[in-house]
């Protein structure tokens, strides 16, 4: 049995295939690193997170995802895949983050933004049970012209990869949302 955290979580499956891990993605919410199957709140998530990728060859673009596969709720997720987010070329550098993606240099902080942001970030509100909340990040071969979906219910990630030629994930993570004073764990059976 895997001791995966995306495969245990059923990330892998539900929204990715498996993949090999090859790149380094840092989200953070309010500067505090997001671990797989973190569990946070509404109002911890209400601003779109810093998002971080290290990496040597700012030539090197990337495109993020984020999506909800528990819209409107895990028990009945019709909405599977609700785009929260995306972001396409973000360029590789152990400076750069997206949040908007700010330019940091050793000397100086500018608020330049780098990427494209193709869908705006949409703060969480699960209002019923549990929610996963996932960020993907795909590495791409070229820079291109990407076109926002025409709505955010039932956007599927492994569709627009393949639309985009982005082939498989290099990096995700995910975290744990429920309503401001919602208490409990997952009741759903698989």
């Amino acid at each position: 049995m895997s001791r995966d955290p995306l495969v245990l979580g059923h990330v892998v499956g539900d929204i990715l295939d498996p993949f090999i891990k090859s790149a380094s993605l840092k989200v953070l919410y309010n500067n505090k690193e997001l671990t797989n199957g973190s569990e946070l709140k509404p109002s911890q998530v209400a601003n779109e997170p810093r998002v971080e990728i290290a990496g040597r060859d700012m030539r090197n673009l990337y495109t993020l995802v984020m999506v909800d596969p528990d819209s409107p709720s895990p028990s009945n997720p019709t909405k599977r895949e609700y785009l929260h987010w995306l972001v396409t070329d973000i360029p590789e550098s152990t400076n750069a983050s997206y949040g908007g993606f700010y330019y940091f240099s050793p000397f100086v902080c500018t608020n330049v933004i780098t990427g494209n942001e193709i869908v705006s970030y949409e703060n969480p509100k699960p209002t019923a049970g549990i929610h996963r909340f996932v960020f993907v990040l795909f590495r791409q071969s070229v820079q291109q012209t990407v076109y926002a979906p025409g709505w955010r219910p039932n956007f599927n990630t492994r569709d627009f990869s393949a639309l985009y030629n982005l082939g498989p994930p290099v990096a995700a993570v995910f975290f744990n949302c429920q309503r401001e004073n919602g208490c409990g764990g997952r009741r759903y059976i698989r």
